[in-house]
């Protein structure tokens, strides 16, 4: 909470300096640079109401907690990215059919500077911050941002291009920053939509099957299942253990993998671990439920 106060701060103190300038020069470079930087800034406010939500217990209606939250704001997110590239590409269309001149060049280079220096500000801290609470998606937010002070920069190019006594350059860096939004949109909602349809890492699930085929009494390790819930994983996993041992002899098995699993696996909040026999040979202990199994599919 503490590092989207602080870079929502930064990053609106930015995008209202360079408002200014947008207002005296008329660049449309800048006011698309400036428009992404407002929406920058306003993407921590659903996240910060998510975050809040998420510290919420689970009830007997959301069993799981409101961890989700979390994607719901990242859909909010992706709006705002949309909405911001869509305003850039039409200001810098429209100058390119009515092209205007573009005022007070040395001042739209210095924000421009300013723009760069409050994204990359930013995205140190979110992704400093993000590696060590594990938040996936702040990390995200941070190369977010580092991506938009690349942009900023951009914008010097159209400042010099209008200087060398190109006018055009202004609108069609405009262009060409709208085209970075873009692709900035296509990552989030990529992201946003993997976690909505329960995608992990397929290296996790792997070192999820290597933990819990080094705890001593798993003979065998069925399905693994992740998914993210916020920033947090939860773990559904069979194991098959000796037909031979007693149920809280099993049971430990099972209690162990689990502990295993929260101590070894990066940012695991709780696993359940269903323990299975492992013979005598030729019997399903599951057969009742095959059909059931072959129509879930």
């Amino acid at each position: 909470m503490r590092v989207l106060a602080l870079s929502f701060a930064a990053l609106m103190a930015t995008a209202l300096v360079q408002s200014v300038i947008v207002a005296v020069s008329g660049s449309v470079a800048l006011l698309g640079d400036t428009l992404h930087n407002f929406a920058d800034a306003l993407t921590a406010l659903p996240l910060a109401v998510a975050f809040s939500l998420g510290r919420r217990a689970a009830t007997r209606r959301f069993t799981y907690g409101y961890g989700r939250a979390e994607d719901l704001a990242g859909i909010a997110i992706v709006l705002l990215i949309a909405a911001s590239a869509a305003l850039a590409g039409y200001e810098a269309v429209v100058r390119l059919i009515h092209p205007q001149d573009v005022e007070a060049l040395g001042w739209v280079a210095v924000a421009g500077v300013i723009g760069f220096l409050g994204n990359e500000a930013v995205a140190r801290y979110r992704i400093k911050v993000g590696r060590e609470i594990g938040s996936a998606a702040l990390v995200a937010d941070g190369l977010h941002a580092r991506t938009d002070g690349f942009t900023s920069l951009a914008v010097l190019l159209g400042a010099g291009g209008v200087a060398l006594g190109f006018p055009i350059a202004d609108p069609l860096v405009g262009l060409a920053i709208t085209a970075a939004i873009c692709f900035v949109l296509r990552d989030a909602a990529r992201e946003i939509y993997h976690r909505l349809m329960d995608a992990v890492d397929p290296r996790l699930v792997e070192q999820a099957e290597h933990i819990l085929s080094g705890v001593p009494g798993v003979e065998q390790v069925g399905a693994v299942r992740l998914r993210w819930i916020g920033h947090a994983l939860r773990a559904e996993v069979d194991i098959a253990v000796n037909h031979s041992l007693s149920l809280v002899e099993a049971h430990g098995v099972a209690v162990e993998a689990e502990h295993r699993l929260i101590h070894d696996l990066p940012r695991l909040q709780a696993a359940t671990v269903h323990a299975d026999p492992n013979g005598p040979e030729g019997t399903d202990h599951h057969s009742v439920l095959v059909t059931h199994r072959i129509r879930s599919r």
